[in-house]
């Protein structure tokens, strides 16, 4: 990836730099005909002749005019690709762009290649002022700017022919989407610091870092979707009035939209969608993209939602980036923010003055980055700006939600927890932290990519397990029964017992992760309607009381072999409190790992792909994110360990110096090589197993394992 944000100082860097950048663009052109970079659809979509002209212009005037004696390549071209700029003369007015058959492409492509040759001579000579770096940069990322610009506008263009022709065979972007991961992140707010702090690149109107105040908020993990905008069309969104702000609804009367632009209706609620590959079937799970500011807005009022503030989105992006899908790389995100200077803000001097500031009136401003956005070119205090009625750009949204001072309250005494226990797990001689704080929803959701690993055999052999067994572990549970599961994830396995036992009444999920708990209690609910989901926010080393259980048997369900993460004592301790809970005549289905070969074992907890190394450090990740720690993230190493003595894999976080690391007003002091002991997983065999249970008043009446890597289910009887 091109790092944009720091302009290397060397002139051999600097060439190689500007080649990079600037051969994007031709090579977004290279295929397409004369034709297609010649036409102008609209007065706001730019030909493609005309962005490959003027990002070639912006480098002439910029920084080679102001040679002594400098003569233009042509003199024409200063006034036929200035774009918006009063002070370097006359222009082309931007609707009539499209009018300039001359000069052809071919000339625009000389002309840009004879800029790369004055430009590379120049950078040789080196670039010795500030000011000259800096345009050199603002250059770079103008650049930039208009290769998305140019595929936006090819968009467009494309759009308006009956024959629905594809620019590309596959669309040109930098990543693949990233899939859903449910629930939504919560901050306290409080006054924070947003804008570019002066390290680094960034437009003008980025900064100047200052301070402002937020009420607590959340945001969504995940951006909206196709499948979210299609139930908002079928619930008339388009046609209620009381959704949308006045302009908004008067655009949408006057335009007549029914669906995002692209959107063509087939069939029976069917849709298709206009991309740069062509047209193709609208896919449900994909972000939704070319929605205006009004669109966006009328929908989150739907959804009983609200768009993010700008600064409710830059601090949870700098805080907590993790938790976000497509936080960068898929669409720009609308926000309910005016387009307004900072306090503070001065624009750059000379020319380029022009180049932010005088646009700050009646637009909204959109954050993030898009499929389009070149490396290097994104950042967090990225301030992108649309008018709020246009929808041709790569856009959509993220919602979020005001959080009531009582939850905001609740979310306060577990951080409160969360930084009590860490400052003493992190005080003791062998540094421990409870692996229940992996749990939040990032770290939920890289555990579920773990089980999806090829080295991870104990999710998807149990689950195998699970379903062989499932008519004998049911046979027994009889009519209104009631099923709690300790630590329930995302509920995956209890499908198959849910499918097994139709007589269960109560599904009672137990999990210390509220967004974890409540997308997976409402995914169960909408699969099982008949099954009463009564979700329990709680931590199962100290178990609530539990809601009434109903009239049937009560079945305690422990899967996933986590009853390894605890020692022998806290396990019999964890046996027999559910007991208590569960009652006599209850049932207890309990999974575990058996021992097998180290080598099988350390692979499984220390992934070739980094997953689980991720999901190690994601603690460190939520202590900066909640705590307002300083962990040094690359200044910590997974490590896996097979410890034979007490029969259990280990995973610690490694110091690889010396370093203190501040938590609120604690100081912790590591040394190199010392490690924080974050997760234990204990390796049973039938033998060991037995006499757990029966220490804990459990009967084992039923006890099966799988093929190899083989794991173990038992059920238990309190009888």
């Amino acid at each position: 990836m091109n790092d944009l944000s720091r302009i290397p100082s060397s002139a051999s860097d600097d060439i190689d730099l500007y080649r990079t950048v600037r051969a994007r663009m031709p090579e977004l052109a290279n295929g397409l005909s004369p034709e297609d970079l010649a036409a102008q659809p609209m007065a706001d979509a730019s030909p493609g002749k005309w962005h490959l002209a003027h990002t070639s212009w912006f480098f002439e005037e910029m920084i080679l005019a102001a040679e002594p004696g400098y003569r233009p390549v042509d003199p024409r071209f200063r006034q036929m690709f200035n774009s918006y700029y009063e002070t370097l003369g006359q222009r082309v007015a931007r609707p009539e762009r499209g009018l300039m058959t001359r000069p052809s492409v071919d000339e625009v492509l000389a002309y840009r290649r004879e800029i790369d040759r004055r430009m590379v001579d120049r950078l040789s000579r080196g670039l010795t002022s500030g000011a000259e770096r800096y345009l050199f940069a603002l250059g770079l990322h103008h650049d930039q700017q208009h290769q998305e610009l140019f595929l936006m506008d090819l968009l467009y263009l494309m759009s308006r022919s009956p024959l629905d022709p594809a620019a590309y065979a596959v669309e040109p972007r930098e990543a693949p989407v990233q899939p859903a991961v449910g629930g939504v992140t919560r901050f306290e707010g409080g006054l924070v610091t947003i804008g570019h702090d002066g390290d680094g690149f960034a437009f003008d109107n980025e900064g100047p870092a200052h301070r402002t105040f937020l009420q607590p908020f959340a945001l969504a993990n995940d951006l909206v979707t196709n499948g979210d905008w299609i139930r908002f069309i079928q619930d008339g969104g388009y046609s209620r009035p009381e959704l949308w702000l006045s302009d908004g609804w008067a655009t949408v009367k006057a335009k007549e939209w029914t669906a995002p632009l692209y959107w063509h209706a087939e069939g029976e609620g069917g849709w298709r969608v206009f991309g740069l590959s062509g047209l193709a079937p609208v896919d449900p799970a994909a972000p939704v993209r070319h929605i205006s500011a009004y669109e966006a807005d009328a929908y989150a009022r739907w959804a009983g939602k609200r768009l993010p503030t700008e600064a409710e989105w830059e601090h949870a992006a700098v805080t907590n980036p993790a938790a976000f899908t497509n936080l960068f790389g898929e669409v720009w995100q609308h926000t309910s923010s005016s387009y307004s200077a900072y306090p503070g803000f001065k624009p750059t001097d000379g020319t380029a003055s022009e180049y932010n500031g005088k646009f700050m009136a009646n637009q909204m401003v959109l954050r993030g980055a898009c499929f389009a956005t070149p490396p290097g070119h994104a950042r967090a205090t990225y301030r992108n700006f649309f008018y709020p009625h246009q929808r041709w750009a790569f856009m959509g949204l993220r919602l979020a939600e005001d959080i009531t001072p009582d939850r905001a309250t609740a979310d306060t005494d577990e951080a409160a927890e969360f930084r009590a226990e860490l400052i003493a797990g992190l005080s003791k001689p062998q540094k421990a932290v409870s692996p229940k704080w992996f749990y939040d929803a990032e770290g939920s959701r890289l555990f579920e990519d773990i089980t999806r690993l090829p080295e991870y055999y104990p999710t998807r052999q149990e689950a195998a397990l699970l379903k062989a067994l499932a008519p004998r572990l049911t046979q027994d549970f009889g009519d209104n029964a009631v099923l709690v599961e300790f630590g329930s994830g995302a509920s995956e396995k209890t499908r198959i017992l849910l499918d097994a036992a139709p007589s269960l009444s109560t599904y009672i999920p137990i999990d210390i992760s509220p967004d974890a708990l409540n997308e997976a209690a409402e995914r169960i609910t909408a699969a099982y309607p008949s099954v009463e989901v009564v979700p329990v926010v709680g931590d199962f080393l100290n178990l609530p009381p539990l809601p009434e259980l109903g009239r049937g048997r009560r079945i305690g369900f422990f899967p996933g072999s986590t009853i390894g993460n605890l020692d022998r004592d806290a396990a019999i301790d964890f046996l027999k409190t559910a007991r208590a809970r569960l009652d006599d005549g209850s049932l207890f289905i309990l999974g575990v790992d058996l021992v097998k070969a180290p080598e099988l074992l350390v692979a499984a907890y220390d992934d070739a792909q980094g997953v689980t190394a991720a999901f190690n450090k994601n603690l460190l990740v939520r202590a900066n994110a909640e705590l307002g720690a300083d962990f040094d993230l690359d200044a910590f190493e997974h490590m896996a360990v097979w410890n034979a003595a007490e029969s259990r894999m280990e995973m610690h976080l490694r110091s690889t110096r010396d370093q203190s690391v501040r938590i609120g007003d604690a100081t912790i002091r590591f040394a190199k090589g010392e490690t924080i002991h974050t997760e234990s997983s204990r390796k049973y065999t039938r033998a060991s197993v037995i006499k757990m249970a029966e220490a804990a008043g459990w009967t084992v009446t039923l006890f099966e394992t799988s093929p190899e890597p083989s794991v173990a289910l038992a059920l238990l009887s309190a009888s």
